[in-house]
Protein backbone atom coordinates (compact mmCIF):
# COMPACT_ATOMS: atom_id res chain seq x y z
CA UNK A 1 0.00 0.00 0.00
CA UNK A 2 0.97 3.66 -1.01
CA UNK A 3 1.81 5.95 1.86
CA UNK A 4 0.42 9.51 2.54
CA UNK A 5 1.75 12.43 4.11
CA UNK A 6 -1.25 12.37 6.90
CA UNK A 7 -3.67 9.57 7.68
CA UNK A 8 -7.07 9.98 6.48
CA UNK A 9 -9.74 10.81 9.31
CA UNK A 10 -9.73 7.45 11.61
CA UNK A 11 -13.93 6.75 10.36
CA UNK A 12 -12.81 6.91 6.46
CA UNK A 13 -10.68 4.57 6.79
CA UNK A 14 -12.24 2.05 8.50
CA UNK A 15 -15.11 2.67 5.76
CA UNK A 16 -12.84 2.11 3.43
CA UNK A 17 -11.33 -0.70 4.84
CA UNK A 18 -14.66 -2.44 4.60
CA UNK A 19 -15.21 -1.74 1.22
CA UNK A 20 -15.36 -4.77 -1.37
CA UNK A 21 -13.92 -3.64 -4.98
CA UNK A 22 -13.88 -7.91 -5.39
CA UNK A 23 -17.55 -7.59 -6.01
CA UNK A 24 -17.61 -5.23 -8.89
CA UNK A 25 -18.81 -7.53 -12.04
CA UNK A 26 -16.47 -7.32 -15.04
CA UNK A 27 -19.35 -5.15 -16.78
CA UNK A 28 -18.77 -3.04 -14.76
CA UNK A 29 -15.14 -2.69 -14.67
CA UNK A 30 -14.73 -1.97 -18.51
CA UNK A 31 -16.89 1.09 -18.22
CA UNK A 32 -14.58 2.22 -15.68
CA UNK A 33 -11.54 1.33 -17.32
CA UNK A 34 -11.97 4.35 -19.48
CA UNK A 35 -11.12 6.42 -16.54
CA UNK A 36 -8.13 4.38 -15.04
CA UNK A 37 -6.66 4.82 -18.37
CA UNK A 38 -7.34 8.72 -18.53
CA UNK A 39 -5.54 8.90 -14.89
CA UNK A 40 -2.81 6.58 -15.94
CA UNK A 41 -2.14 8.90 -19.14
CA UNK A 42 -1.74 12.05 -17.46
CA UNK A 43 0.31 10.44 -14.44
CA UNK A 44 2.89 8.49 -17.07
CA UNK A 45 3.18 12.44 -18.89
CA UNK A 46 3.73 14.23 -15.34
CA UNK A 47 0.46 15.93 -16.10
CA UNK A 48 -2.49 17.47 -13.91
CA UNK A 49 -5.44 15.27 -13.30
CA UNK A 50 -8.57 17.46 -13.76
CA UNK A 51 -11.57 15.17 -13.10
CA UNK A 52 -15.26 16.94 -13.83
CA UNK A 53 -18.12 14.46 -12.62
CA UNK A 54 -21.23 15.59 -14.30
CA UNK A 55 -25.27 15.40 -13.26
CA UNK A 56 -27.82 16.98 -14.25
CA UNK A 57 -28.82 19.12 -10.91
CA UNK A 58 -25.17 18.36 -9.24
CA UNK A 59 -26.63 17.68 -6.19
CA UNK A 60 -26.53 13.92 -5.57
CA UNK A 61 -24.51 11.71 -7.61
CA UNK A 62 -22.18 13.97 -9.35
CA UNK A 63 -20.83 15.08 -5.35
CA UNK A 64 -20.56 11.71 -3.89
CA UNK A 65 -18.39 10.97 -6.91
CA UNK A 66 -15.85 14.39 -6.53
CA UNK A 67 -16.02 13.47 -2.81
CA UNK A 68 -14.75 9.54 -2.91
CA UNK A 69 -12.23 10.21 -6.08
CA UNK A 70 -10.49 12.88 -4.56
CA UNK A 71 -10.62 11.03 -1.26
CA UNK A 72 -9.04 7.85 -3.13
CA UNK A 73 -6.51 9.82 -4.80
CA UNK A 74 -4.77 10.78 -1.79
CA UNK A 75 -5.45 7.32 -0.09
CA UNK A 76 -3.29 5.76 -2.86
CA UNK A 77 -0.49 8.84 -3.15
CA UNK A 78 -1.92 9.79 -6.78
CA UNK A 79 -0.56 13.17 -7.11
CA UNK A 80 -1.99 16.35 -9.07
CA UNK A 81 -5.22 14.68 -8.79
CA UNK A 82 -8.09 18.12 -8.75
CA UNK A 83 -11.80 16.67 -8.81
CA UNK A 84 -14.46 18.41 -9.43
CA UNK A 85 -18.42 18.49 -9.63
CA UNK A 86 -21.22 20.37 -12.13
CA UNK A 87 -24.96 19.89 -13.52
CA UNK A 88 -26.39 21.13 -16.68
CA UNK A 89 -28.48 23.21 -14.22
CA UNK A 90 -27.70 24.58 -10.57
CA UNK A 91 -29.80 23.25 -7.41
CA UNK A 92 -28.45 23.02 -4.31
CA UNK A 93 -26.35 19.41 -2.84
CA UNK A 94 -28.61 17.76 -0.82
CA UNK A 95 -28.65 17.65 2.44
CA UNK A 96 -28.87 14.10 2.88
CA UNK A 97 -25.41 13.55 0.94
CA UNK A 98 -23.77 16.08 3.37
CA UNK A 99 -25.00 13.80 6.32
CA UNK A 100 -24.08 10.67 4.41
CA UNK A 101 -21.09 11.95 4.10
CA UNK A 102 -20.75 12.86 7.27
CA UNK A 103 -21.80 9.37 8.65
CA UNK A 104 -18.91 8.04 6.70
CA UNK A 105 -16.35 9.93 8.75
CA UNK A 106 -16.19 13.19 6.63
CA UNK A 107 -15.63 17.06 8.37
CA UNK A 108 -18.19 18.76 6.68
CA UNK A 109 -19.00 22.67 8.19
CA UNK A 110 -21.16 24.86 6.31
CA UNK A 111 -19.69 27.90 4.84
CA UNK A 112 -22.63 29.89 3.65
CA UNK A 113 -26.48 29.08 3.91
CA UNK A 114 -28.76 30.45 1.38
CA UNK A 115 -30.59 28.20 -1.61
CA UNK A 116 -27.75 26.67 -2.45
CA UNK A 117 -25.76 26.35 0.83
CA UNK A 118 -21.54 25.84 0.41
CA UNK A 119 -20.09 23.31 2.27
CA UNK A 120 -16.11 22.46 3.44
CA UNK A 121 -15.79 18.92 3.16
CA UNK A 122 -12.60 17.87 4.92
CA UNK A 123 -11.21 13.89 4.33
CA UNK A 124 -7.74 14.63 6.46
CA UNK A 125 -5.98 17.72 8.73
CA UNK A 126 -4.02 18.97 6.72
CA UNK A 127 -5.31 18.67 2.94
CA UNK A 128 -7.55 21.91 1.75
CA UNK A 129 -10.85 20.81 2.03
CA UNK A 130 -13.61 20.24 -0.97
CA UNK A 131 -15.76 23.01 -1.76
CA UNK A 132 -19.19 21.87 -2.16
CA UNK A 133 -22.12 23.58 -3.64
CA UNK A 134 -24.04 22.86 -6.81
CA UNK A 135 -23.17 24.44 -10.36
CA UNK A 136 -23.15 24.45 -13.87
CA UNK A 137 -20.72 22.23 -15.51
CA UNK A 138 -18.88 25.70 -17.04
CA UNK A 139 -19.11 27.58 -13.76
CA UNK A 140 -15.71 29.37 -13.63
CA UNK A 141 -15.49 27.34 -10.35
CA UNK A 142 -14.51 24.75 -12.84
CA UNK A 143 -11.64 23.77 -15.21
CA UNK A 144 -12.09 25.10 -18.77
CA UNK A 145 -10.27 22.66 -20.64
CA UNK A 146 -7.94 19.65 -20.22
CA UNK A 147 -10.42 17.84 -17.93
CA UNK A 148 -12.30 14.32 -18.08
CA UNK A 149 -15.94 14.63 -17.85
CA UNK A 150 -17.70 11.97 -16.27
CA UNK A 151 -21.20 11.56 -16.80
CA UNK A 152 -22.61 10.09 -13.75
CA UNK A 153 -26.37 9.91 -14.80
CA UNK A 154 -27.94 9.17 -18.51
CA UNK A 155 -29.98 12.28 -17.98
CA UNK A 156 -27.03 14.76 -18.24
CA UNK A 157 -25.13 11.79 -20.73
CA UNK A 158 -28.08 12.45 -23.22
CA UNK A 159 -28.72 15.92 -22.81
CA UNK A 160 -25.11 17.14 -23.47
CA UNK A 161 -23.76 15.46 -26.30
CA UNK A 162 -20.88 18.01 -26.35
CA UNK A 163 -18.89 19.84 -23.36
CA UNK A 164 -16.86 22.40 -24.04
CA UNK A 165 -13.03 22.00 -23.27
CA UNK A 166 -13.02 18.05 -22.54
CA UNK A 167 -10.60 15.92 -23.26
CA UNK A 168 -12.25 12.94 -23.26
CA UNK A 169 -16.11 12.31 -22.44
CA UNK A 170 -16.94 9.11 -19.91
CA UNK A 171 -20.22 7.84 -19.11
CA UNK A 172 -20.42 6.04 -15.49
CA UNK A 173 -23.67 6.27 -14.59
CA UNK A 174 -25.38 5.67 -11.13
CA UNK A 175 -28.95 5.23 -10.05
CA UNK A 176 -30.29 7.86 -8.29
CA UNK A 177 -31.12 7.85 -4.50
CA UNK A 178 -33.49 10.72 -5.26
CA UNK A 179 -36.09 7.86 -6.03
CA UNK A 180 -35.93 7.20 -1.88
CA UNK A 181 -36.26 11.00 -0.53
CA UNK A 182 -39.10 11.09 2.44
CA UNK A 183 -39.32 7.13 2.26
CA UNK A 184 -38.12 4.74 5.18
CA UNK A 185 -35.12 3.54 3.12
CA UNK A 186 -33.71 7.20 2.07
CA UNK A 187 -30.83 6.69 4.83
CA UNK A 188 -29.96 2.67 3.68
CA UNK A 189 -29.94 3.72 -0.03
CA UNK A 190 -28.25 6.83 0.02
CA UNK A 191 -25.78 5.21 2.27
CA UNK A 192 -25.75 2.04 -0.71
CA UNK A 193 -25.21 4.31 -3.79
CA UNK A 194 -22.20 6.43 -1.24
CA UNK A 195 -20.28 3.31 -0.85
CA UNK A 196 -21.26 2.13 -4.58
CA UNK A 197 -19.28 4.92 -5.70
CA UNK A 198 -16.37 4.57 -2.99
CA UNK A 199 -15.92 1.23 -3.91
CA UNK A 200 -15.69 1.93 -8.05
CA UNK A 201 -13.42 4.84 -6.81
CA UNK A 202 -10.92 2.51 -5.27
CA UNK A 203 -10.47 0.47 -7.95
CA UNK A 204 -10.13 2.71 -10.51
CA UNK A 205 -7.05 4.65 -7.99
CA UNK A 206 -5.77 1.26 -6.78
CA UNK A 207 -4.95 0.32 -10.42
CA UNK A 208 -3.21 3.48 -11.29
CA UNK A 209 0.78 3.25 -11.53
CA UNK A 210 2.42 6.28 -10.22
Amino acid sequence: MKTTPSPLFSEIGNTIKNLHPETISNERKKVLQPLIDFIQLKVDGNQEIRINFICTHNSRRSHLSQVWAQTMAYYFAIKNVFCYSGGTEATALFPVVAETLRNSGFQINTIKKNENPVYSIKYTDNEHPIIGFSKKLDNDFNPKSEFAAIMTCSQADGGCPFIAGAEQRIPITFEDPKAFDNTPQQTEKYKERSLQIATEMFHVFSLVNS
